[in-house]
């Protein structure tokens, strides 16, 4: 075996766990969209939610931007889905409510974690929101879930 065919066995060996994992998560977890804000169960371990009367694994609980049009919300949710690359699998809009369910990616393995957001219109000039961040794997998140949710609450409410 020559030099070559030696280092690429061994790339191949060593990227191979990595490439059964992708496989079985394309096998286990299905894109679905989800069209209804869904809640955390009382034990999750692996979603959080923000707004709705459920604050599960949040320490925020403002969900009123007060002086930010649902229009402008919606724009911010949007720019935020966008530098996240996240794929968006349902999205559904009207004169004051805007819903959308997309997919984010964990970093390296890739696992797929479903985040919903619905923005309605509070008044003339105000939005309230509602979050929901959830693994579709495993029976824990490493605290990723709260961490995004925050990420996004923070890209929603930035000056």
């Amino acid at each position: 075996m020559n030099a070559l065919t030696k280092t690429l066995l061994g790339v191949f060996i060593l990227l191979s766990p990595w490439f059964l994992v992708q496989v079985w998560i394309l096998a286990a977890a299905p894109d679905e969209a989800i069209e209804e804000m869904p809640v955390c169960s009382a034990s999750s371990s692996n979603c959080a939610h923000l707004g709705g009367g459920e604050y599960y694994r949040m320490d925020v609980t403002t969900v009123v931007f007060e002086g930010q049009s649902l229009e402008e919300t919606k724009s911010r949710a949007l720019e935020y889905i966008d530098e996240q690359d996240g794929d968006i699998l349902f999205e559904l809009e009207t004169d004051d409510e805007y819903y959308v369910h997309f997919v984010e990616h964990t970093p390296f393995w890739l696992f797929p974690d479903d985040v919903v957001v619905s923005i309605t219109a509070d008044g003339d000039n105000s939005s309230k929101i509602e979050l929901h961040s959830e693994s579709r794997l495993g029976l824990g998140d490493l605290g990723v879930n709260p961490e995004r949710l925050e990420l996004l609450y923070d890209a929603l409410a930035s000056d």
